[in-house]
């Protein structure tokens, strides 16, 4: 009976959607929202805007939203509805609290803009309380399966690229060799594509095991050639940027500088990938919503928008392009 009652909750007619931004910022977020919001409002529905992520949506900081609401956004950075890391949503009395605010401002259905773990918590709260939920992927770490971007990356990219070729200059006047540190605890996505646009020496990403001699050698190599400046990128969760540095500069007996980009890669002006990724995604999960498609990613596929069942996804994890990477090393040679 509980399952049938759930089924029908799931198809009902959708009046009033909310949209969030639960999680890690990133650049492209105002343009999903403002996607959802006026799509919603063209479709003649109520938009509800959820401050501070699923905090917010415990303690009832929302407010409704219209075509002002969203005005001038689109080529700003972070998100106008903030957002807060939540563990306490975790915990079952937290997500009851939300469920109640849910209910009580007739909210039929809820937009989550973030990452996988923004992804994870709504699929939850679907499951559990029959509230129909499309997730937007939007983080710069590019790490959600079922799409072949995410609102931000290629901002991420572009941020970290032209931050290298800025510090190419120096390494070249110098005759140094840099390391540079790109976000990335968990995957090189970042670090292979800011690592081949910038044509870095050496890309060393947690995924795949390095040999530092062989990088030394590469450099020797570099050197002999005539080569007056050497980019080593570096995700973060490869291993420490620093220790690394300090084992370089003992076996080629050179400086070896650090820089790290930090979190100036998830600000900034989103690219005109990041936007369009952002409109087609944000109207997309609200005509999918209308239309009775719930429980998706919606995500692009091919320069196409597509929705992904997150329960197909939920326990994956998206791999990196070895063949990128392959190429990235042939080229660096």
């Amino acid at each position: 009976m509980a399952k049938k009652l759930k089924a029908k909750t799931l198809r009902k007619k959708i009046r009033s959607i909310a949209v969030m931004t639960p999680g890690g910022d990133a650049p492209g977020m105002n343009t999903a929202i403002r996607a959802v919001v006026r799509t919603a409002i063209y479709h003649g529905l109520k938009v509800w805007g959820i401050e501070r992520g699923w905090y917010g949506l415990m303690y009832g900081l929302i407010r409704e939203m219209g075509p002002k609401s969203v005005s001038g956004i689109i080529n700003k950075g972070g998100t106008i509805l903030h957002t807060r890391r939540t563990p306490e949503f975790n915990e079952k009395a937290s997500r009851k609290m939300a469920f109640k605010e849910v209910k009580l401002r007739e909210i039929d259905g809820l937009i989550v803009i973030g990452g996988d773990g923004s992804m994870k918590s709504a699929y939850r709260f679907m499951q559990e309380f029959g509230v129909p939920v499309n997730v937007i992927p939007a983080t710069i770490d590019n790490d959600i399966p079922g799409t072949d971007y995410t609102i931000g990356f290629d901002t991420a990219v572009n941020t970290a690229l032209e931050a290298i070729d800025k510090i190419r200059d120096t390494a070249t006047s110098h005759e140094r060799v840099f390391l540079v540190e790109v976000m990335g605890r968990h995957n090189g996505f970042i670090a292979l594509d800011v690592g081949m646009a910038s044509g870095a020496e050496a890309i060393l990403i947690p995924e795949v095991r390095f040999n530092l001699e062989m990088v030394a050698r590469q450099i020797r190599t570099g050197q002999e050639r005539g080569k007056e400046s050497f980019i080593i990128v570096v995700a973060e969760g490869a291993g420490n940027a620093f220790e690394i540095a300090d084992k370089l500069q003992d076996m080629l007996n050179i400086e070896v500088r650090v820089s790290n980009l930090g979190y100036v890669q998830r600000g900034g002006s989103p690219t005109t990938l990041s936007r369009e990724l952002a409109c087609k995604l944000g109207a997309a999960s609200v005509e999918a919503m209308i239309k009775g498609k719930t429980g998706y990613l919606i995500g692009a596929i091919s320069d196409r928008v597509s929705l992904c069942p997150i329960k197909k996804i939920i326990k994956k994890t998206k791999q990196i392009d070895y063949e990128h990477l392959r190429v990235a090393n042939m080229l660096a040679t």
